[in-house]
């Protein structure tokens, strides 16, 4: 009889860590989304259902109601390889403020020394990496540029020449619009490599005064105005297939 007890107090202890390490693929991957429900993640409140689960994938309208709309892990997280799959469902909006961004990550001036601009579909999300701010977002969208790019960064004079190179993608990888697209992204310590669809578009790219540990996040970008047109690029997109190993 004791024996079978202490058996099964054995059991009740190790059970949840034997499970845990199972969970892990063969690449030492753990799932952060389980295809069927928000385990793990804090819906925002007040959001009141446009981000849900449709499908076995994460489906979102970009007309959360909620004050901070953004979908954030509950753990917070180091160094790690995080891998997701996402697609823009459609870009209703003609964004006319798109630039024409240079391997520096400068704006491509025009003959009058201005910015040139274009107006393009487009949609806009990303993924939140340590920081709710945005700061460090690798970014989801419709720009000739390409997904990848770090804009917090690219953007912000502040920022030395070399970083704001570095956060600018060295190709465009992104599939049409509708078409699944993959993004395998690695962090460690401050230093950002970002694979998208099998192609390096970001290497070893310096975020300076990262945290050493935060929230994986998923971006709101866009909403509608009075006469219910949008007003800025919609995250209307889906995610599926988030997986994670911490370094």
């Amino acid at each position: 009889m004791r024996t079978a007890v202490i058996a099964l107090v054995a059991a009740l202890a190790f059970g949840p860590a034997r499970a845990a390490a199972q969970e892990k693929d063969k690449d030492g991957f753990v799932p952060l989304f389980n295809g069927k429900d928000f385990a793990g993640w804090k819906v925002p409140e007040g959001d009141n259902g446009h981000w849900k689960v449709v499908d076995g994938v994460i489906d979102y309208d970009a007309l959360s109601e909620a004050k901070d709309k953004h979908l954030f892990t509950e753990k917070e997280f180091g160094d790690f390889v995080l891998r997701v799959d996402w697609r823009i469902k459609e870009t209703p909006f003609t964004n006319p403020n798109v630039y024409d961004i240079l391997p520096d990550g400068s704006h491509k001036l025009g003959p009058d020394g201005k910015p040139i601009k274009m107006a393009l579909p487009d949609s806009d999300s990303g993924i939140y990496t340590r920081r709710r701010d945005g700061k460090s977002q690798v970014n989801i969208w419709c720009w000739p540029v390409g997904s990848g790019e770090v804009y917090g960064y690219r953007m912000d004079p502040k920022m030395p020449p070399e970083v704001r190179a570095g956060v600018t993608p060295k190709k465009k990888a992104d599939k049409p619009i509708g078409e699944w697209n993959s993004f395998e992204i690695t962090l460690k310590g401050n230093v950002l490599t970002v694979v998208l669809n099998g192609e390096k578009v970001i290497e070893n790219a310096t975020l300076p005064d990262m945290p050493a540990k935060g929230p994986l996040g998923l971006q709101h970008h866009g909403g509608k105005n009075k006469e219910g047109k949008w007003s800025g690029p919609p995250s209307l997109v889906q995610f599926r297939n988030i997986k994670i190993k911490e370094l």
